[in-house]
């Protein structure tokens, strides 16, 4: 068994007559990178400040490394990364400043400091703008000067909320590849995202949330197994009537049978070769047809149809 790095059990949070944080449980791993999606307003933001004890809640607890996470908990906290949405850092310090700024809040030893901060920069791609103030860097740049001031001192435990916003697919990439980078050296961490491409790359499990509660637990793949669709296929061609579908809608593993346009649309829920056995059929019935293909469902449809597709503020 892998040992808990934090360990949240029946966290309550409210604001007056909104329950924010509604009973969540959630435990991560050692070693593991966890995806956490919610919707705009699912609880996200609040449930990590509350982990970081920058809130505090009005039940449960809150475990980290092993220990009740409090206020005044600076040895812990020494050991915890924090990247977040929004960046923070000083106009008036160039890069290697910042970073040095935010290593020196935890490592004191100034040998020591001005190796790990050599490391970070170099780890973030900035070597040629360690003289470079914010002002002067692009959206990308700034994002991962951002992970560099927040990663430096070397945490065990990281949480990185939504990184990659706003940034070009070459920056994106680069931050990516450093979040699997800093896996590989044994940090474990908390990612947040909207990109869903993001979370299935690099997340080696996934919990979906929404209104302070945890709906859905578990890899990609497991995850996609909770959903009714599991694969949807499509197939152009002329002349099928009405028995035509209502024999594919009896067929086995078929929940839907559309057509329309000349394209016929088959929802499947379980079963496999089920577009084998579809095409079986259309050629016993001398039907002829053309392009096909078939989708597997992805994790923005598990997303959507555990949390809903209601627009959120």
């Amino acid at each position: 068994m892998s040992t808990p790095v934090v360990k949240i059990e029946n966290l309550v949070k409210r604001y007056k007559e909104l329950v924010a944080i509604d009973h969540f449980n959630l435990t991560v791993n050692e070693g593991e990178i966890l995806g956490l999606l919610g919707p705009n307003g699912s609880g996200k933001t609040t449930t990590i400040n509350c982990l970081l004890s920058l809130l505090s809640f009005d039940k449960g607890t809150v475990e980290v490394f092993g220990e009740t996470m409090r206020p005044d908990s600076y040895r812990l906290k020494r050991d915890i990364g924090v990247v977040l949405q929004n960046v923070a850092v000083f106009d008036t310090l160039n890069v290697y400043e910042n970073i040095d700024y935010f290593c020196g809040l935890y490592i004191k030893d100034k040998a020591l400091r001005r190796k790990y901060v050599q490391e970070a920069i170099e780890f973030a791609g900035l070597s040629e703008f360690q003289k470079f103030y914010p002002k002067k860097l692009s959206g990308g740049l700034l994002r991962r000067l951002n992970i560099a001031c927040g990663i430096a001192h070397k945490p065990k435990l990281i949480i990185l909320d939504e990184p990659t916003v706003a940034v070009d697919p070459q920056s994106r990439n680069k931050i990516l590849e450093g979040i699997l980078e800093l896996n590989r050296q044994g940090s474990t961490i908390i990612y947040t995202s909207h990109y869903m491409e993001e979370i299935e790359q690099i997340c080696s499990r996934i919990v979906i949330m929404d209104k302070g509660r945890n709906l859905a637990n578990g890899t990609s793949q497991e995850l996609k197994q909770l959903i009714k669709n599991n694969e949807t296929i499509y197939i152009d061609t002329l002349g099928l009537k009405n028995e035509h579908l209502t024999a594919l809608r009896q067929m086995n593993h078929i929940y839907s049978v559309e057509y329309d346009q000349q394209q016929l649309i088959v929802k499947c829920s379980g079963g496999s070769h089920n577009l084998i056995h579809v095409l079986g059929f259309l050629q016993e019935q001398n039907i002829a047809f053309g392009r096909v293909y078939s989708e597997l469902p992805t994790l923005n449809d598990v997303f959507l149809e555990i949390t809903g597709k209601e627009l959120r503020d």
